[in-house]
């Protein structure tokens, strides 16, 4: 039985947990919450599964053996490379490096400067106001998604997810970006081809299964 450790909230765990039910991989939930008990993701018995403190890590049973993986875009390219029924990602290579491109530009541009340790820093360390740290997220998501707009408005293999009519790797990284971005009162007014990809996203069964609001630990 696959394992994923997450929480609901985090949109890296969301991340796995669409590509795993786009799939329809059966797997087991266990919650690490990042808030309670000063976080459990800092807790020795996680660090020895994920020495980053961070969430997700994720294990398979390969050949009798448990492996171990972290890094939301890893699993994800694991679970396409292993079990390939329902396939992420494109056949072309080029098709192939484009769509990581756009997984990249959420996943190394936009959420780094705006998870929840740095927030965290910015708050406790340096002591700006919830005012001031809300901007700083604002203003980091809206540039990034700004540019994937552009991206996407003008590419002709956008439909209607963001490679071609069907979800795949680059929305697994879209809609739970989204989802913060709702969450902390971004400006999406100018990003409709976002919001259009988006909204087929969240009316397909695998994304609803795997909304936070959707998940044992939802608060």
């Amino acid at each position: 039985m696959m394992k994923l450790y997450g929480y609901f909230r985090s949109s890296a765990s969301y991340r796995v947990r669409i590509a795993l039910n786009l799939k329809g991989l059966d797997y087991e939930q266990a919650v690490v919450h990042l808030v309670k008990n000063g976080g459990e993701q800092l807790a020795p018995a996680f660090r020895a599964l994920n020495p980053d403190a961070l969430v997700p890590a994720f294990q398979d049973e390969l050949d009798g053996e448990t492996a171990t993986l972290t890094q939301s875009m890893a699993i994800i390219e694991y679970l396409d490379e292993v079990y390939p029924d329902v396939a992420l990602l494109p056949a072309q290579s080029l098709d192939r490096a484009y769509v990581r491109s756009l997984a990249l530009s959420i996943a190394c541009e936009i959420h780094p400067v705006n998870n929840l340790r740095v927030l965290k820093y910015l708050s406790a360390t340096l002591q700006v106001t919830d005012e001031q740290k809300n901007a700083w997220y604002r203003h980091w998501c809206e540039t990034g998604l700004t540019v994937l707009e552009q991206k996407l408005a003008t590419d002709k293999r956008t439909g209607r997810f963001c490679f071609g009519d069907a979800p795949g790797f680059a929305d697994c990284f879209l809609a739970p970006q989204i989802y913060n971005a709702q969450r902390f009162k971004c400006d999406l007014s100018g990003m409709p081809t976002l919001m259009r990809i988006n909204q087929a996203c969240i009316e397909h069964p695998a994304f609803i299964k795997a909304a936070p609001a959707n998940q044992p630990d939802a608060e």
